[in-house]
């Protein structure tokens, strides 16, 4: 069996289905049925999809799997969130190294609490 596309390969529009089929007892049914956002994702996407769910989500398994850097990962994820309908949120700000070391830094100073580190931290990632 050949998988279900989405798009007309024709001309990029949506397809909808009008027919479903039951190989086991021959029974059809016709109507207007809808298939579902993963079915307007590009195949390439869809393996990006599959590799993101094999990963539990985390970006860093999937940049070792893939071998693409983290802006990449990210760019593709980002794609995908448009091409299934979705508005992408706002970035979230990342903590470069140096200032990871310094809240560190801060930590051990006294500066600031553990639960004040972890906020910021967890705040950018």
């Amino acid at each position: 069996m050949n998988p279900v596309i989405g798009q007309c390969p024709i001309c990029g529009d949506k397809l909808h289905v009008t027919r479903l089929h039951c190989r086991s007892c021959d029974t059809s049914i016709a109507g207007h049925f809808t298939l579902g956002r993963l079915y307007q994702l590009s195949p390439e996407q869809l393996r990006f999809i599959e590799t993101f769910i094999k990963c539990e989500g985390k970006i860093n398994r999937v940049e070792q799997e893939i071998g693409l850097s983290y802006p990449a990962v990210r760019s593709r994820l980002t794609e995908v969130i448009q091409a299934m309908g979705y508005e992408v949120g706002p970035p979230e700000p990342e903590i470069t190294e140096e200032m990871r070391r310094q809240i560190l830094n801060d930590l051990s100073e006294g500066k600031i609490s553990s639960e004040e580190a972890l906020k910021i931290l967890n705040a950018g990632n």
